[in-house]
């Protein structure tokens, strides 16, 4: 299978068609190899449109909603980001090149390590693997510019949104009545307030 030609017809029909338009985001998509994040026999769907299992309860979401909630959350090259969840690491790796920093946290110390073995090749400097219970966040990095949820969740725990820097956004979807809604949450003043850009069914956050 030709992985190149795959991704670049993702990019132009599956991110491009979703009014996607932030150049950094666009180029990050077209040069990270959804491939290496999937389990071996799932690497020929790598540029399907749907969701697949990394690992247990976690999953690489379709492109368009990543896409469109990345470029929802407004990344900036100054920013310094907690990805919680993120299982195999794509959405790591793809943070890391619009940021300046990533902290990724898992709960298991197990999935930890491959994800750091993983970083190391692919985003080299750019993040680091802390372990620990998700709904606590990592404060000692904190404060955060972006704080990004892989999966959707009913409750956003206050730990996270107060691990917010003043401007700071938290990215997640959020089920409200059986409904995926994206969510992008901005703190400021010691407070935080939605917005809802799109609908989206990505699975759940254990």
């Amino acid at each position: 299978m030709d992985h190149d030609a795959a991704r670049a017809f993702m990019v132009d029909n599956q991110v491009r068609t979703s009014d996607v338009q932030d150049r950094r985001l666009i180029h990050a998509l077209g040069a990270t190899p959804r491939e290496a994040f999937l389990p071996e026999a799932l690497k020929p769907l790598a540029y399907v449109d749907r969701a697949l299992e990394t690992g247990a309860g976690r999953w690489l979401w379709p492109v368009r909603d990543f896409a469109k909630l990345a470029q929802a959350a407004q990344v900036t090259a100054q920013d310094r980001i907690l990805d919680i969840a993120p299982g195999s690491g794509y959405s790591t790796v793809i943070l890391a090149q619009l940021g300046a920093f990533v902290t990724a946290l898992e709960e298991d110390a197990g999935r930890a390590g491959a994800l750091s073995a993983r970083l190391e090749s692919l985003a080299p400097g750019r993040a680091a693997v802390r372990t620990g219970p998700l709904k606590a966040g990592w404060p000692g990095d904190g404060p955060f510019d972006v704080i990004w949820v892989n999966g959707s969740v009913e409750v956003v725990p206050d730990a996270w949104l107060n691990q917010l820097a003043e401007g700071g956004r938290l990215a997640a979807i959020v089920q409200e009545r059986g409904v995926g809604r994206a969510s992008i949450y901005t703190r400021a003043g010691g407070r935080s307030a939605a917005i809802h850009p799109f609908e989206s069914g990505v699975h759940p956050l254990p």
